[in-house]
């Protein structure tokens, strides 16, 4: 995979170069362009922004450099912005991505885009309902979600799957050693070598953990029957545990 990022500051996405991300670009199993879009300015001092028409506070980001940048790739695939106003990033939309051969985000700066940018991108995403003073840190964000599922990238290619989010759920507690510290004990099930039980305890415990923290996840889920049955059985034990 090759994600191209046109960014007015490319020296900010130092830590997609280190860990596993850094390492999976060693390796050669993905590329990271950074195209600073200020270089295709015409401007005097290769100003990239200017006054909105109509007037207003702050500076909006002109169309030409953009997409004179966009012209400049050989191969732009999939071309991302990334604005408030965009539907809101998720799990899903990492592993469509990951499946692409290239991806482009461009990331705005100042008070944002001159609407006719938005023309040239295939999809307007944001990572969460409050602003930020570039796009730089939700794409960084959005590359990593995507990065890390792609094959060879993360060590135990079943963390992925794993992970909260993958299956529709939250992810269920994890221990390592020691089996006793201060007292907290990791629970009994999990030293118990049988793997079928700890398979369901770790669904239950994850079933618990969305149904508390994350319930807006349940809705509209197609549950099984034992998910169904589970969760009536979480419901009672937090009712229990209230009384």
């Amino acid at each position: 995979m090759k994600i191209n990022v046109l960014t007015l500051f490319p020296e900010m996405f130092t830590p997609l170069q280190v860990s596993l991300l850094g390492r999976g670009q060693e390796d050669g199993k993905w590329k990271l362009n950074l195209v600073n879009f200020r270089d295709f300015s015409t401007r005097p001092h290769a100003s990239v922004d200017d006054t909105p028409y109509g007037g207003g506070a702050g500076m909006v980001l002109q169309i030409m450099p953009i997409k004179a940048a966009l012209e400049s790739l050989e191969n732009k695939g999939k071309v991302i912005i990334t604005a408030p106003q965009g539907k809101t990033f998720n799990e899903q939309m990492a592993q469509e991505w990951s499946k692409e051969e290239n991806l482009t985000f461009i990331c705005g700066h100042f008070e944002g885009f001159d609407q006719r940018v938005y023309d040239l991108a295939d999809e307007t995403v944001s990572i969460g309902d409050y602003v930020l003073t570039g796009g730089e840190l939700p794409t960084m964000s959005m590359i990593d979600a995507t990065v890390r599922l792609l094959p060879g990238i993360l060590g135990n290619a079943m963390s992925a799957v794993e992970e909260s989010f993958s299956d529709g759920l939250l992810e269920y507690p994890q221990y390592t050693r020691p089996a006793d510290f201060e007292g907290q004990k990791v629970p009994d099930i999990l030293l118990s070598g049988n793997h079928g039980n700890i398979a369901e305890w770790r669904h239950y415990q994850a079933l618990k953990a969305t149904y508390l923290h994350r319930p807006d996840m349940l809705e509209g889920r197609d549950l099984t029957k034992e998910e169904k049955h589970m969760l009536a059985d979480i419901k009672a034990e937090i009712a229990d545990s209230e009384n």
